[in-house]
């Protein structure tokens, strides 16, 4: 597994790591025996970037996860959680909250469903409008000199929020929806700062939210329960023009001889990004894993910018509601 730095604050992660949000809320049915040997295998496989968040659950998903990485286990992961989303510690949504009173009060309750005395990265889920993003990440910054959070992450933030983050205190990493489906990053000036910074980038959803893998072929295919169902990709027209782009990605990765979801994921990794695709299950995380030893030439990029350029996925990518809360 290759390794790469986040950041210049010497935090390194395996290239990819694992989403975890899945093994407790948003995707159907879970499964915590499937999902704790799941995120051993990770381990053997070399995987130590874990991504979770007070919100997947609530709560249940840090709980889950330190479970799973208790005892010698912790050494070998890099922990990710999140802040800026309020709960009530009985687990009810309050909103944005981004607040240094609340970054302080959602970690130490995040240490303890996780059962840790620090985390490894720690991002501001959503930027609050509400808030100068400078006084969040100064009581970030207090949680680092504290010795309870090692770097300190954006999530879904702006090109100039990130700057402005970033004078205050180094920013290890950026985590934004990037793939094939989804590459705002490169016209929204983002990509461009995170460069110019040294920020590691951290793409979420680099299979589509699962979309890319080519196992989903009507809106019928979601349980009841998953929230896809409320995708404005994944519906009516925009599912079908959509699942054009899966169909022609298919066939590069059948003339490459290797799933779609590898392609998609090699093309992510491809562009310098640490990918966490999202799996609750063994044989997925495998398959997904073995994306990081393959090697897409110039022919094969140009191929795949042919059937997936900037900007090809119909639709937007959240509902309006959750479209609203994003950062710019």
């Amino acid at each position: 597994m290759d390794i790469r730095a986040l950041g210049s604050q010497g935090l390194t992660v395996s290239a990819q790591g694992l989403g975890c949000m899945g093994m407790t809320a948003f995707y159907g049915t879970t499964d915590e025996a499937e999902s704790l040997a799941t995120i051993d295998r990770a381990l053997e496989l070399g995987v130590t970037l874990f991504d979770t968040a007070e919100s997947y659950g609530p709560f249940r998903n840090e709980q889950l996860l330190g479970k799973a990485l208790a005892g010698a286990k912790r050494e070998r992961a890099v922990v990710a959680t999140k802040t800026g989303i309020e709960f009530t510690d009985d687990g009810v949504l309050v909103g944005q909250n981004g607040s240094p009173a609340y970054v302080r009060r959602s970690l130490d309750r995040s240490l303890a469903h996780l059962g840790m005395d620090h985390v490894d990265l720690y991002y501001l889920h959503r930027v609050d409008p509400e808030v100068p993003v400078e006084e969040t990440v100064g009581a970030m910054a207090e949680l680092v000199a504290a010795g309870k959070v090692r770097g300190i992450g954006l999530s879904e933030a702006a090109a100039s929020t990130i700057r402005r983050a970033h004078a205050v205190h180094p920013i290890s990493a950026v985590q934004t929806e990037y793939s094939l489906f989804e590459r705002g990053i490169e016209g929204n000036g983002v990509a461009e700062v995170l460069a110019e910074l040294g920020i590691g980038l951290v793409a979420y959803a680099p299979l589509g939210r699962g979309f890319l893998s080519g196992a989903i072929t009507s809106p019928d295919d979601f349980a009841a329960d998953d929230f896809r169902r409320t995708d404005p990709r994944l519906q009516g027209e925009n599912f079908d023009r959509n699942l054009a782009v899966v169909d022609a990605v298919r066939r590069l990765a059948d003339q490459k001889g290797v799933t779609s979801s590898q392609l998609a994921l090699a093309w992510v990794l491809e562009q310098g990004a640490v990918a966490i695709p999202g799996t609750k299950r063994r044989r997925y995380l495998e398959e997904n894993l073995a994306a990081s030893g393959i090697r897409l030439g110039a022919e094969d990029l140009a191929a795949i910018e042919a059937v997936a350029p900037a900007g090809v996925a119909a639709g937007d990518r959240y509902a309006p509601a959750l479209m609203a809360s994003l950062d710019g």
